[in-house]
């Protein structure tokens, strides 16, 4: 860019960081790079092998979290669904929307169980006004979710509205919320908003300390190391 516009680098930087804060494009280390549709949503298949030692980095982490008797809402989604395995809390209860995470809880002798709703063909989660429902009669120590999008200005976000309104309440049911969210998910924004960012505490690979510190201002935001 630099050479290509004849401009210095602290130039091009700072063009850069206003078309980011204008939602025109994502920061990457070393340059910027074009914003993902806002309704696209990858299939559960593809998104199982896309950075998948980074998720299981995350979601190892993020199971340390759980303890003794808790009871915890479990998202739909391929990070949440690597958590099982790490989990080693003893006596707790998980509820979830998703019937892809009931093998790997039925396996752990994790008693669960799973929101009625509508299936979303594409991601296999549960969603709808019967979800909704269900999910208002529960309270969790622990809530875990999965975001398409984490922005400083716009919050966490996720394609369908339907999703999008069952992630929110069931981070309302939570006494504390934890968003899994690998560094692509930073920037970036998607259809319909889950919940601001303070609402949740982030946990994630993300290492540029530019990128977080933006969010740190606004919330927690927990590290796993590579």
């Amino acid at each position: 860019m630099v050479d290509a516009l004849d401009s210095s680098e602290s130039t091009i930087r700072r063009d850069l960081n206003q078309l980011e804060k204008n939602n025109k494009l994502k920061r990457v280390h070393g340059g910027a790079t074009l914003l993902h549709q806002k309704k696209e949503e990858p299939s559960i298949s593809e998104k199982s092998t896309v950075h998948l030692s980074e998720k299981k980095r995350i979601a190892s982490y993020a199971a340390t979290f759980i303890k003794d008797h808790d009871c915890i809402y479990l998202d739909a989604g391929t990070t949440t669904n690597q958590m099982i395995p790490y989990i080693t809390a003893q006596n707790i209860t998980v509820v979830t929307n998703s019937p892809s995470h009931l093998q790997a809880l039925l396996k752990k002798n994790i008693p669960t169980y799973v929101l009625g709703g509508f299936v979303k063909p594409r991601t296999e989660a549960l969603i709808g006004q019967l979800a909704v429902h269900a999910l208002k009669s529960f309270r969790f120590d622990k809530t875990f979710i999965g975001a398409n999008g984490i922005h400083q200005f716009f919050g966490y976000t996720t394609p369908d509205p339907e999703e999008a309104a069952l992630k929110s309440v069931a981070m309302e049911m939570g006494q504390h919320a934890y968003v899994l969210a690998d560094h692509t998910k930073f920037q970036e924004v998607t259809f319909t908003r889950i919940a601001e960012l303070e609402d949740a505490t982030i946990i994630t690979n993300e290492q540029d300390e530019d990128t977080l510190s933006e969010f740190r201002k606004k919330t927690s935001i927990e590290v796993v190391e590579k």
